[in-house]
């Protein structure tokens, strides 16, 4: 009944206009009220809540919220090009939240290290809980996704949509060459 009442009560607060004001408190009696009032002077364990403030940063889907429990994607990357595009764009496109690491960075270096018990790292590299997948094959990354329950395509709201990551730079980067000189014509 209390859950039925507080839909209810959360639906018509919703309906009612954006931006309003929520509170849940607990009250003497040690029950806990959800208003749209102001909590009396005694309400113990205040929450004000603002509905309809922020689009798109309520939780993720179930499905996408149990895998990234339970298998939590990183990718290691470097300034690899192509290879390190097209796996971003595989998880933008399935839509799967994501930590990116830049495997030139020292601490980087001793985490996967520690991962793989090799020094020499071909990236992309995937860790999806802990399985790892080494270098770019598509067909091996949807596998390990897949097998971790990761849904096949984006269940994100566009405004939930990930924003793509910035490519970790060169450290070694080469100063560009000049430009050839004009030859005089005869």
């Amino acid at each position: 009944m209390r859950t039925i009442l507080f839909a209810a009560l959360c639906l018509s607060a919703v309906a009612a206009g954006a931006g309003q004001q929520m509170y849940r408190w607990t009250g003497a009696d040690g029950r806990v009220y959800y208003t749209d009032k102001a909590p009396p002077a005694d309400a113990k364990a205040v929450e004000r809540k603002k509905l309809g403030d922020r689009a798109g940063t309520g939780p993720l889907p179930y499905a996408l919220q149990q895998a990234t429990k339970a298998f939590p994607v990183t990718l290691f990357t470097t300034d690899c090009g192509d290879a390190c595009d097209a796996a971003r764009k595989l998880l933008e496109r399935r839509g799967i939240p994501h930590a990116e690491k830049n495997a030139r960075d020292e601490p980087v270096q001793a985490e996967l290290k520690k991962l793989t018990g090799v020094d020499e790292i071909d990236v992309p590299l995937l860790v999806v809980g802990k399985t790892i997948v080494r270098g770019w094959e598509e067909a091996q990354w949807n596998a390990a996704l897949d097998a971790a329950n990761y849904p096949k395509t984006s269940q994100l709201p566009k405004s939930r949509a990930p924003k793509p990551a910035a490519k970790p730079k060169a450290d070694d980067a080469k100063p560009a060459a000049p430009a050839p000189a004009a030859t005089p014509k005869p």
